[in-house]
C-alpha cells in the first residue's frame, strides 16, 4: 500500500512538472532557472503569480472532487453516484451563476462564490434526498433521480443565462470547468476549505465503510445510519462547492476517480479517502497539462490563430469514454 502511495506521489510530481512547462512561453530550462532564483521580471511573474497557483488550484480541486465522489458512492451505495449526477455539482453551478447574475458574487470575490455554490449544492442534494428517500434508498432509483435533479438544475441555469445573457462570458467557466486565470487568492481560499472538510470526511471513514454494507448492517453495528449519511452528504456538498467555486464543473472527476481509488487501495476508506484525494489531484493536474499542450498544438493542426482547450472539456470527453467501459464491465454492480 505504501508503494502505491509513493508511486502516486511520484506521478503527481511528474504531472506537476509537465503542467509547469506545458503552457505557452515556458520551457523546462526557463522553469529550472526560475526555481533557482533567475529569470527576468516577466518570466518570474508568469511562473510565480500565474503558473504555480494554477497548478495548486487544479490539484486541490481534483482532490476535493474525488473525495466528494467517494463519499457519495459510499453513502448512497451506488457506483454511479457522483457530484455530477446527484445534483450537487449542477446545484453548485446554479448557485454560482445566480449569484453572479444578481451581482452578489463574481471571479473577483471568490468567497461569495463559495457561499453561493455551497447553497446551491445543498439544494441539489436536498432535492435528491427528498426524492430518493421515497425509493427506500434503492441504488438504481437513486441514480435515476440524480440524473433528473441534475437535468432540472441545469435547466434553471440555462434560464438564468437567458434572463441575463450579458453574464454568459463571466459564467461560462463554471459551466465547462477551467483553471485559466487562477491566482493565489483562489488557492488561499480553496486549500483551508478543502483541508477542513477533507479531514471531516476522513473522520467519517468508519461510518462510511459501514454504510457501504447497508443500513441494516450499520445499525446492527450500532451506527445511526441517517445522521451519519447526513454528515457525509454535507462533507460531499462542501467539498464539491469549494471545487466548483475555484474551477467550475469539471466533468466526471468525482464519478470515476473513486472507482480507480477503490481498485488501488481497497474498501478501507481510512486509506481510500486519502488515496482518492491524491489520485484526483494527479488526474486533474495531468488533464490540465494535456489541455495546455493541446492548446499549443491544435492551432497548428486547425490553422487557427489561437485556441484554448478548457480542462473541463477534456475531463468530460475522457470521463464519458471511461464510464462506458465501467458500465460495460460491471453492468449490475452495486455496493
Amino acid at each position: 500500500m505504501n508503494r502505491r502511495f509513493a508511486a502516486l506521489a511520484a506521478l503527481a510530481v511528474v504531472c506537476a512538472a509537465v503542467e509547469l512547462v506545458a503552457g505557452r512561453g515556458m520551457s523546462p530550462s526557463t522553469v529550472w532557472d526560475l526555481l533557482g532564483g533567475g529569470g527576468d521580471t516577466t518570466e518570474q511573474h508568469i511562473f510565480w503569480q500565474l503558473r504555480l497557483p494554477r497548478l495548486l488550484v487544479a490539484m486541490g480541486a481534483g482532490a476535493s472532487l474525488a473525495v466528494a465522489g467517494l463519499i457519495l458512492q459510499s453513502a448512497l451505495r451506488n457506483p454511479l453516484a457522483g457530484p455530477e449526477v446527484t445534483g450537487v455539482t449542477p446545484g453548485a453551478v446554479l448557485g454560482a451563476v445566480t449569484a453572479t447574475a444578481l451581482g452578489l458574487a463574481g471571479w473577483d470575490s471568490p468567497l461569495a462564490v463559495v457561499v453561493a455554490a455551497c447553497a446551491g449544492g445543498c439544494v441539489g442534494a436536498l432535492l435528491l434526498w427528498l426524492l430518493a428517500g421515497r425509493a427506500g434508498g434503492d441504488p438504481a432509483q437513486t441514480a435515476v433521480y440524480g440524473v433528473l435533479v441534475s437535468a432540472v438544475l441545469g435547466g434553471f441555469t440555462a434560464m438564468v443565462l437567458l434572463v441575463e445573457p450579458g453574464e454568459l462570458g463571466s459564467v461560462v467557466q463554471w459551466l465547462v470547468g477551467t483553471t485559466e486565470g487562477r491566482v493565489w487568492e483562489h488557492w488561499h481560499l480553496l486549500w483551508p476549505w478543502a483541508l477542513a472538510w477533507g479531514a471531516a470526511a476522513w473522520l467519517l471513514a468508519g461510518p462510511l465503510t459501514l454504510l457501504r454494507c447497508g443500513d441494516d448492517i450499520a445499525q446492527a453495528a450500532g451506527l445511526a445510519a441517517r445522521p451519519a449519511r447526513t454528515l457525509a452528504m454535507l462533507c460531499a456538498v462542501a467539498l464539491t462547492a469549494g471545487a466548483v467555486a475555484a474551477v467550475g464543473a469539471l466533468g466526471f472527476v468525482g464519478l470515476l476517480v473513486p472507482h480507480l481509488a477503490m481498485a488501488l487501495f481497497g474498501a478501507d476508506l481510512r486509506v481510500g479517502l486519502p488515496g482518492a484525494a491524491l489520485l484526483g489531484a494527479v488526474v486533474v493536474c495531468g488533464a490540465d497539462a494535456a489541455a495546455q499542450l493541446s492548446s499549443r498544438l491544435l492551432p497548428r493542426v486547425l490553422d487557427a490563430d489561437q485556441l484554448t482547450l478548457p480542462v473541463g472539456a477534456l475531463t468530460a470527453c475522457l470521463g464519458a469514454a471511461l464510464l462506458l467501459v465501467v458500465v460495460r464491465r460491471a453492468p449490475g454492480r452495486t455496493f
